[in-house]
């Protein structure tokens, strides 16, 4: 197949396994794709008082580079804002850039953010976060399986300098809320999307489900995303 290569970066608390069932059926359908665990969510014993949102920033970056040429690049939940911030350093090498749940975040996710940011309980979870679609089973994979956020990927602001980012095509696919709702929110300044704002190229997508798309409607994802990387080839 002639499309470009993928690289999917999950959301808070998660590593590359999280997109497992996503990769593979991009994979079967014969996409080339990395996902990634980013600095100090390998494990919960990892040192993580270190780590900031650069670090995050250069991971993802080092991983589009390696992929050997401009990628659709998927980030999740709060990743927008370390996504946003390569789409700043390396307009050149993202064909298109997909906030799953998530957008160009301008803002820290908690400037206040003392010490690591753990999971919350899946009790909080249920009364907080759209969960549609997602089992019993998923969820308790979830919280076993969560690593603590490093304070300082929460803490730190994601910085932008370079106007060629705003040329990025970009699609925000909208599960937990609906577009129109992240539409309001951009319109009002959200910090944690207020930069799709500024974008010249942007594509909603309507996917409703949980905020966790990857684990609740892994196929219907997987197609928008291959769908995104074959348009993409074809520009």
């Amino acid at each position: 197949m002639n499309t470009i290569p993928i690289v999917l970066v999950p959301g808070f608390w998660l590593g590359a396994w999280a997109w497992d069932e996503v990769a593979g059926l991009l994979r079967a359908d014969g996409h080339d794709v990395t996902a990634l665990t980013l600095p100090g969510l390998d494990s919960v014993d990892t040192d993580r008082s270190s780590i900031t949102l650069d670090d995050h920033v250069d991971a993802i970056c080092a991983a589009v580079a390696a992929a050997g040429g401009p990628v659709v690049l998927a980030v999740h939940s709060g990743t927008g804002g370390p996504g946003y911030v390569v789409t700043d350093r390396m307009p050149d090498q993202i064909a298109h850039m997909v906030y799953v749940d998530t957008g160009a975040a301008t803002e820290a996710a908690n400037a206040e953010q003392e010490g690591d940011l753990p999971m919350p309980s899946l009790e909080d979870l249920r009364k907080n976060e759209p969960l549609d679609g997602l089992s019993d089973e998923q969820l308790a994979t979830f919280a076993e399986r969560a690593v603590p956020e490093p304070a300082g990927a929460v803490r730190d602001t994601p910085v932008v300098t370079n106007e060629a980012r705003t040329a990025v095509p970009s699609t925000v696919i909208a599960t937990g809320y609906p577009a129109a709702e992240y539409q309001k929110g951009v319109e009002e300044g959200w910090g944690f999307i207020a930069g799709l704002a500024d974008l010249e190229d942007l594509t909603w997508v309507d996917l409703p489900t949980s905020h966790w798309p990857m684990w609740s409607r892994p196929r219907e994802l997987a197609d928008l995303l291959g769908d995104i990387a074959r348009d993409a080839s074809r520009a």
